[in-house]
């Protein structure tokens, strides 16, 4: 296949890295220009929005999109990792924290809050990770960050045993939240506001903008011969979910294609479509007019 573009959500199976995934998008597209929008552990399952060709300038864009997931949360035992992939660093136990408690503890994080990300995050302190920095051993204290949980809402509070005996409570929460809210700190902060402590057991994200899980034509299984035809989303299809869109006649679209203005008023970033069809550059207001933040290299391509 040659000059190949568009979207393609993947569930992104357990035990996989992102970049994991990304290479295996790579054979199969035949094609190094993949990227991914929003990383995901290799522990979390789930929505991955990849891009191929010409839509990988699209994931940038993507990624400031908001968030839904579906975690475990393990109170009574916390881990230097703050998930279940991590060392065990203290085990208080939960032997006596019941839903109500939960559920008064987790509507403190419904909302707008400052959140200090997870230390093993990808955050960069002073040019290198921080989780590379907590790894080699030292100790990263990140500044707090604004962001919106909008949904919070807790499930299933089952008591059970941990490996090493310890009584611990297995939260289930279903979440809504802004790009930039990291649940394994949702975790840690509802643990220690219960006092007991506490780490992300198990992650799904299953929506990320307007792409949810169940559209996947791609994973769990990456080990298939080809991409199925049914997971391709065009770049303009894409696009249109999520961006206002406006069609541009053939004049407008030459234009677009030399990265010019246009007389047009818009409100926020918005996808211009070419009269075929296709994708030709996503632009942001200024003033009365619409100016380019990226535009889609031939302009006309897809």
């Amino acid at each position: 296949m040659t000059d190949i573009s568009g979207v393609i959500v993947v569930d992104k199976p357990q035990g996989i890295t992102s970049h994991g995934v990304v290479a295996r998008v790579r054979r199969l597209a035949g094609t190094r220009k993949v990227g991914h929008a929003g990383t995901l552990d290799p522990m979390a399952t789930g929505v991955l929005v990849v891009g191929v060709g010409r839509a990988t300038r699209l994931l940038g864009h993507l990624t400031l999109h908001d968030k839904r997931y579906l975690a475990t949360v393990r109170l009574g035992q916390e881990t230097i990792t703050e998930d279940a992939e991590g060392t065990i660093t203290a085990a208080l136990g939960a032997r006596d924290i019941d839903a109500e408690a939960v559920r008064a503890a987790a509507s403190a994080y419904l909302g707008e809050i400052d959140q200090v990300p997870s230390s093993v995050s990808a955050i960069k302190v002073d040019g290198v990770r921080s989780y590379k920095r907590v790894r080699s051993g030292e100790e990263v204290d990140l500044p707090a960050r604004r962001v919106t949980i909008t949904r919070l809402d807790v499930g299933a509070v089952t008591p059970a045993a941990a490996a090493d005996g310890t009584p611990v409570v297995d939260v289930e929460l279903d979440v809504e939240c802004s790009s930039g809210t990291y649940i394994r700190a949702l975790a840690r902060d509802i643990g220690n506001a219960l006092g007991v402590g506490g780490h992300l057991a198990a992650l799904r994200r299953t929506r990320v903008g307007p792409f949810t899980v169940e559209e996947s034509r791609l994973g769990p299984d990456l080990d298939v011969p080809s991409i199925p035809a049914d997971a391709w989303l065009a770049s303009a299809q894409a696009a249109r979910r999520c961006f206002d869109a406006v069609d541009v006649n053939a004049a407008e679209a030459a234009d677009v294609a030399h990265g010019r203005s246009l007389p047009r008023q818009i409100e926020g970033l918005t996808a211009l479509i070419g009269p075929t069809g296709s994708l030709l550059a996503l632009y942001r207001p200024a003033g009365d007019s619409a100016v380019p933040e990226t535009v889609f290299v031939d302009g006309e391509g897809q």
